[in-house]
C-alpha cells in the first residue's frame, strides 16, 4: 500500500516524530501539501499508529536494565492469562515478548538498582505459579 515516497516519510517520522510538515516535505522531497495529505493518509490506514516521547530512563530513576527469559511451567491458556496480566501491571516491565524457542517470554525490565531488581523477581514474578524458570542478562550497555 505504501510507495517509495510513504517509505521516506515513515524513515523520517521514525526518527523525529515532532518534525513539522514543513521540514518533513523538505526532507522528502515532496512539497508540503502532498505531504501532509499522504502522512494523513497513513494515520487513517493505520500504517502510524501514534506518536510517543522517549524518556530517558534515568530521569526517572531507572538505572538498570535486563532482559529476563521466562519460561511457564506449563502452556495452559489459564497460565499464560495469568502470566501475562500480571506482566501488564508491573511498571517495571518495559517490554514483554512472547518468542519461539527456550523461553516462552523476554521482558526488558528497569529498576533502580540490583537490589531492587531482586526485589521485583522474588516479590513479583517468582511468586506467579506459572513461571518455571528466570534467567537475566543485564544490559551493560545500548549500541543502537
Amino acid at each position: 500500500m505504501a510507495d517509495e515516497a510513504d517509505h521516506r516519510i515513515l524513515k523520517v517520522l521514525a526518527r523525529n516524530g515532532r518534525i513539522s510538515n514543513t521540514d518533513l516535505a523538505d526532507a522528502v522531497g515532496l512539497s508540503p501539501s502532498p505531504c501532509l495529505r499522504r502522512v494523513r493518509r497513513l494515520e487513517e490506514a493505520g500504517i502510524i499508529q501514534g506518536y510517543s516521547v522517549r524518556v530517558d530512563p534515568a530521569i526517572e530513576g531507572w538505572t538498570m536494565a535486563s532482559l529476563v527469559m521466562i519460561r511457564l511451567s506449563r502452556q495452559h491458556e489459564d497460565e499464560i492469562q495469568m502470566f501475562e496480566d500480571a506482566i501488564r501491571s508491573w511498571d517495571e516491565v518495559t517490554e514483554c515478548h512472547l518468542v519461539t524457542g527456550t523461553p516462552d517470554y523476554v521482558l526488558k525490565v528497569r529498576s533502580r538498582s540490583l537490589e531492587d531488581y531482586e526485589r521485583f523477581i522474588k516479590r513479583k514474578v517468582a511468586r506467579l505459579k506459572c513461571v518455571g524458570s528466570i534467567e537475566t542478562n543485564v544490559i551493560m550497555s545500548s549500541v543502537k
